[in-house]
């Protein structure tokens, strides 16, 4: 079978590879990989700046979506032919994660879907609802189920509050279809005028530009009535900013680190406003399935930007990395 390796920590580095087709053990799967999605952790592992180091060489991505080709012995519940998608942190079935049900994450610590095989658990697998694609299934697992989580099942955003969404990533856009199936309002950000406009086609309430207009968090007050909004997303780092631009006893859910790992907090206004900051890495199985019932109720499809085949693996990276898609980037073994 084709297959991507990372053989060291450059975007140079993924090379393609020959192996034989990974056979199924007890409880295991094999799924032929129809699309899988890139999302930051792994770009972050590609070159090196996530924490988790694999061993080389290493088949990367965390997310994908495919069809079941065999069943190992003692599977239930799944057969050939089955459309599946893969869930993130493997063994987080619901409940707490502990570094016990942390430790198998797909593409980081355990061997990931750039191949046109994987062999994954069948308890780490969920069905693709009928009216999405394997590309859009392939978008969901890292980036929509951190999106549901914080603001849902964390945030508790319910219809008729209002969600600040920061920059057009893939949280940032699964967090503005989010608040949209849920009847809230939209506030987003970006730095692009092209992006302004694709924002509001979809569904975006208001859009502030913040290189244009640097007091941008002065503007969600104002369009809040001088409340600012119920929830926000961080996808950045800039924990001031998000903090300043929510309500008294506001959430804002930290997921991201695109600025810097490290910030000097302002705790006062943090305290004195009962801010409740709260970090999260993607969510349960549970909470999976939870998010695609919510998108199949509601018809939810997510953003597509490009298509790249396996051979052009290096060019989706770079692609993904200059930060001018609108979507996920996507890769077909």
């Amino acid at each position: 079978m084709k297959a991507i390796q990372l053989t060291g920590f450059s975007i140079a580095q993924l090379q393609p590879a020959e192996l034989p087709i990974p056979q199924p053990a007890r409880g295991e799967v094999l799924i032929q990989v129809k699309a899988v999605s890139l999302n930051y952790i792994d770009g972050a592992l590609a070159t090196g700046k996530y924490p988790v180091k694999p061993a080389f060489p290493h088949i990367p991505v965390a997310d994908g979506a495919g069809v079941i080709a065999a069943v190992g012995e003692d599977v239930t519940g799944w057969q050939p032919g089955d459309r599946v998608v893969s869930h993130f942190i493997q063994q987080w079935l619901g409940g707490i994660n502990t570094p016990a049900t942390n430790a198998a994450r797909t593409g980081i610590s355990v061997p990931g879907m750039l191949a046109e095989y994987v062999v994954l658990p069948a308890y780490a697998l969920l069905a693709i609802p009928a009216f999405l694609s394997f590309e859009e299934a392939a978008s969901l697992p890292i980036a929509g189920v951190t999106a549901w989580n914080s603001l849902i099942e964390t945030g508790g955003v319910t219809a008729g509050q209002t969600v600040l969404t920061q920059g057009t990533g893939g949280v940032s856009l699964f967090a503005l279809q989010v608040a949209k199936m849920v009847g809230a309002r939209v506030i987003a950000t970006t730095g692009s005028p092209e992006k302004e406009a694709q924002l509001k086609a979809a569904g975006a309430w208001e859009v502030l530009n913040y290189k244009t207009n640097p007091q941008w968090v002065q503007q969600v007050l104002e369009l809040t009535g001088g409340k600012g909004a119920d929830a926000t997303i961080d996808v950045a780092g800039t924990v001031n900013e998000s903090a300043a631009a929510v309500k008294l006893g506001g959430y804002v859910g930290l997921t991201g680190f695109l600025a810097d790992t490290s910030i000097q907090l302002n705790l006062l206004p943090v305290i004195s406003r009962a801010i409740r900051l709260q970090g999260l890495s993607v969510g349960s199985k549970a909470s999976f399935s939870n998010f695609l019932q919510a998108l199949e109720r509601t018809n939810t499809r997510p953003f597509t930007s490009r298509i790249f085949p396996l051979a052009e693996t290096q060019e989706a990276y770079h692609y993904f990395q200059s930060g001018k898609h609108f979507g996920k980037v996507i890769i077909q073994p």
